[in-house]
């Protein structure tokens, strides 16, 4: 009885795996058609949404994934190839405020202020891309993260019938990213997830305009 129950255990573990690289291969497969990897190539949107996350690690050093995406949305604006940034990152406390911090970077970098916006409810990714639609009135726009968080974020795009690409910064080694490359297997299917349930952002509120 033991043995038989230990197969079917081992049995679905496998199926649950197989499941899972499936839904990521499919993912990347469904996606690699809008994702760039140079600012000469991309075509040129009005607006980059650059996708939150914190600067620095608990270690208390600066967060790599957050510089390179500092970086690629510089370079995208100098390259003229988007003429506004919207950043869409976690505001959830008054002690930690993504969107801000991406900001104030940014203008030390020579991004002028009223060109940046700022969506404090991107919690999520689905809520960023969802939200740079539906509250901002943007029916195509450019994404910038890494490639692995671009092809999640330009799959929910694509589920909601938004016009997106996807510019790639620059990622990290697999040692030092290993922890947040496993982490996105469950992400990915957690996006399948949401797109066949149809799962909403949890904020949208008031229209607001850039320009």
């Amino acid at each position: 009885m033991i043995r038989k129950l230990t197969r079917a255990l081992l049995f679905c573990i496998s199926l649950l795996i197989i499941g899972v690289m499936a839904i990521n291969y499919w993912i990347t497969y469904k996606t690699q058609d809008q994702l760039y990897d140079k600012s000469s190539q991309i075509p040129k949107n009005k607006v980059g949404l650059l996708l939150g996350t914190s600067k620095y690690l608990s270690s208390g050093s600066v967060n790599l994934y957050y510089a390179y995406r500092i970086n690629a949305a510089v370079a995208l604006f100098e390259a003229e190839k988007i003429d506004y940034i919207l950043v869409s990152g976690d505001n959830g406390s008054i002690n930690y405020d993504e969107p801000t911090t991406f900001k104030d970077d940014l203008v030390a970098r020579g991004i002028p202020e009223e060109r940046i916006f700022l969506d404090f409810a991107g919690f999520r990714t689905l809520d960023s891309v969802v939200r740079a639609n539906e509250v901002f009135g943007l029916s195509t726009f450019t994404i910038i993260s890494q490639q692995f968080h671009n092809e999640r974020a330009i799959f929910l795009a694509k589920h909601f019938n938004i016009d997106a690409i996807a510019y790639n910064a620059k990622d990290v080694s697999n040692s030092y990213g290993f922890k947040t490359k496993i982490r996105e297997y469950l992400a990915r299917t957690k996006a399948a997830a949401d797109a066949i349930f149809n799962v909403q952002p949890k904020y949208l509120g008031e229209k607001i305009n850039i320009e």
